[in-house]
Parts: structure tokens; C-alpha cells; sequence
């Protein structure tokens, strides 16, 4: 199963931030930047070699050239560009795996990537599981599978619409008896 509107709309939305993201990044690719270290000050320490104490932070600046940020730069453009590629796909595997690793690669900012990624996953899981993504689907017929269960009874198989309309129930169809690998009977003596 493909992605549902609400997840394609959501995944469209993370591969547009991940554009954003691409494109605060972008600046930096075209001079030398300044950048600023901090580090925690410890009571009754001085702070290390290199930082001076601002207020309660140790700070250090320095300057970055623009190839160190060309990696970081091009990972989140590509990888946005997979997300947002995969949504109009409607792929769920996809979208959920470049979530995870952007999430990954940005540390706390990619938190949101992280939990679209994990979202997705846990929607395939119980899509799988249960025939039905959502929270409330998903509870109902686990509900229904441990009643029937409980009462010994086979679970209700779900109902598939044929070729004219008419309802069939899905079910396993049953292997035929190998000569090479079914047991033979036992004969019966008496």
C-alpha cells in the first residue's frame, strides 16, 4: 500500500522544510564564514585554551571555509529531494527511510525528520498487522483478534471485492501432498 493523502501531504511538507533547511545552508557556500564555539562554563574554572567567558558560556570563534559546509548542504538538498521525489511516488518505504537518515544526520535539528520517518514506519506496521494505519483502526481489530482468540475461534477474514462485485473472503489456498516430503500414513492393524 502506497501513502494515504495524510501521509503524502505530511511527507511533502518534510521535503519542503528540508528544502528550507537547504537553503538557510546555501549562504555559507559563498564566503567564509564566522563561526561561534560554546562551551559550558564550570564554577570556579577557567574556561579552556582559545575561549574567552561570555555571561555563563565559554564561546570561541572562528572562521570556516565555504567546503566545509558543501557536504551538509548537499545531503540535505538530496535527501529532500528523495523525500519530496517519494511522496509524489506515494512510496512509504522511501519517504521513511530518508526521513530517519536526515533526522539522523542533523542531530536535534532533524527531530521532525526523525518522527515523520518513525510515524511512517509504525503506519506500515500496523497497516501489515492489522489492514488499517490509523490509531483507532488498528485498536478495533486487535480488539477483534484477541476476543476471537480468547473464545477459540478463528479470526474474521477480511472481505475483497471480486471482478463483478461479488464479495470473497481471502484465504491460503492448501498445498498439494508431495510424494517426496509428506510423510507416508501409518497403516491401520486390526
Amino acid at each position: 500500500m502506497g501513502l494515504d493523502n495524510m501521509e503524502r501531504g505530511i511527507s511533502l511538507f518534510a521535503g519542503a522544510i528540508a528544502m528550507i533547511l537547504a537553503a538557510v545552508v546555501s549562504p555559507h557556500l559563498f564566503k567564509n564564514t564566522l563561526v561561534t564555539d560554546t562551551v559550558k562554563h564550570v564554577k570556579g574554572k577557567a574556561c579552556p585554551a582559545g575561549y574567552h567567558l561570555v555571561v555563563s558560556l565559554c564561546e570561541k570563534t572562528h572562521l570556516t571555509h565555504p567546503s566545509a559546509w558543501l557536504p551538509q548542504f548537499l545531503e540535505i538538498l538530496i535527501v529532500g529531494l528523495f523525500i519530496i521525489f517519494f511522496a509524489l511516488r506515494r512510496k512509504r518505504a522511501g519517504v521513511a527511510v530518508c526521513g530517519l537518515l536526515l533526522g539522523l544526520a542533523l542531530g536535534s535539528v532533524g527531530l521532525p525528520f526523525l518522527f515523520v520517518g518513525g510515524w511512517l514506519v509504525i503506519r506500515a506496521f500496523r497497516l501489515q498487522k492489522y489492514g488499517d494505519a490509523s490509531f483507532s483502526g488498528s485498536s478495533r481489530r486487535a480488539r477483534e483478534l484477541g476476543q476471537a482468540r480468547k473464545e477459540g475461534r478463528a479470526p474474521a477474514t477480511r472481505r475483497t471485492r471480486g471482478a463483478k462485485g461479488a464479495t470473497a473472503t481471502k484465504s491460503a489456498p492448501v498445498p498439494a501432498p508431495s510424494k517426496r516430503y509428506t510423510p507416508k500414513k501409518p497403516t491401520r492393524r486390526g
